[in-house]
């Protein structure tokens, strides 16, 4: 990513991508790289180098993140607040911001949009119309006073890790209301980066607050000469034929207090190079893990495993397709992992560890000698 007096431009195979931040001296290319999408709704992709998703970060860095954001979160929000992460890239980051913030708004509760239907009620469904992955269903949480907080939320907190247009947070906004959450007061919305200047604000019918690590503009100039990137078949909201075994406590059905007991019975050699993988939406107990094993001494790396298809190249060094675990029968990768190195990789899943691709455990196992599965049961 080249830049120049604070404009930053990146050019891709398809066309021209320019950034210019609302706040001079901001360095983007330490927050985020540019990568090409296989999808030809939208040719480029904001990768962000402290999401842990698509490059191996540290957990103290994502965690820095989580608490930078809540604390920005206003203090005066008409109470119970609904948090709202988006799947499958911000379930991690929305359950890191919740559970920093539920400090200061104890009566609060988390939720997370899915594409996988579990058991439960339906709340409602809205699209993220440029996605690989249109569809989001966000289910009533199955507890009941987490339900009474939900359902009778005057704040709603709706994040995710990048606002282009803010389409699809106006899109959920609708959805909530439509199926009852009227009372609601006033939005808070969370990014890491925000680029759709004040399109939030002039659509959305009520008092809106945007938070975000930088804000600014972008610029799309398309190649006319390139060909249209062909999309893997990922577009899937559906129960596979895997059932989903883990404990629904972590966000599709409802969240206050975050379970720490995934991976308890795990210890690393002090600097023992670790890479803990979340996979698709499961990923917020993956992480918990991961920040107790750095806490010990462990050099942990935390990544996840994704149906985002992305172009190897720029902001992506190496890349891996593989089938999902869920028996969806689609494509999900893993990205800029296979040209590193580690002694050891847990690869964490919410379905049994027969679940798990071959070829996925044959690629890891050139990165590191020991590779285990830690189911969650």
């Amino acid at each position: 990513m080249t830049h120049d007096n604070d404009i930053y431009r990146r050019t891709l195979s398809s066309g021209t991508l320019t950034v210019v931040p609302a706040d001079g001296g901001v360095a983007l290319d330490a927050l985020f790289d540019i990568a090409e999408r296989r999808n030809p709704k939208r040719a480029f992709l904001f990768v962000s180098k402290v999401l842990g998703r698509h490059i191996p970060v540290s957990p103290a860095t994502m965690r820095g993140v989580y608490r930078q954001l809540a604390g920005r979160i206003p203090a005066d929000l008409p109470s119970p607040l609904l948090f709202i992460g988006m799947a499958e890239t911000a379930v991690g980051l929305g359950a890191g911001v919740f559970q920093t913030a539920r400090a200061a708004y104890p009566d609060s509760v988390y939720l997370s949009s899915t594409r996988h239907p579990v058991d439960g009620e339906l709340l409602c469904e809205f699209k993220e119309n440029h996605s690989h992955a249109t569809d989001h269903l966000i289910y009533r949480p199955a507890d009941a006073q987490m339900r009474s907080r939900a359902e009778n939320a005057r704040t709603l907190v709706l994040i995710d890790d990048e606002a282009t247009t803010g389409n699809t947070f106006i899109n959920l906004l609708d959805a909530l209301r439509q199926a009852g959450l009227t009372q609601v007061e006033r939005v808070v919305v969370v990014t890491l980066t925000d680029w759709s200047g004040d399109g939030i604000a002039q659509r959305c019918p009520l008092p809106v607050t945007t938070i975000s690590l930088v804000q600014g503009s972008w610029h799309w100039e398309p190649d006319p000469q390139a060909p249209l990137p062909q999309m893997p078949a990922v577009n899937v909201t559906a129960r596979g034929d895997v059932a989903i075994t883990g404990a629904q406590c972590w966000g599709r059905l409802g969240m206050t207090e975050s379970d720490v007991t995934f991976g308890a019975w795990l210890h690393m050699e002090p600097g023992e190079r670790v890479l803990v993988l979340g996979s698709g939406e499961f990923v917020w107990q993956p992480f918990l893990l991961a920040e107790r094993l750095e806490r010990l001494g462990t050099q942990v790396r935390f990544s996840c495993t994704t149906r985002s298809p992305i172009a190897e190249g720029y902001a992506i060094a190496s890349a891996i397709s593989f089938a999902d675990n869920y028996g969806l029968g689609i494509p999900n990768f893993l990205y800029n992992v296979t040209h590193q190195s580690f002694d050891r990789v847990l690869l964490c899943i919410e379905t049994p560890e027969e679940s798990v691709d071959p070829a996925l455990l044959a690629q890891l196992r050139r990165v590191a000698p020991r590779v285990e599965v830690i189911t969650c049961e």
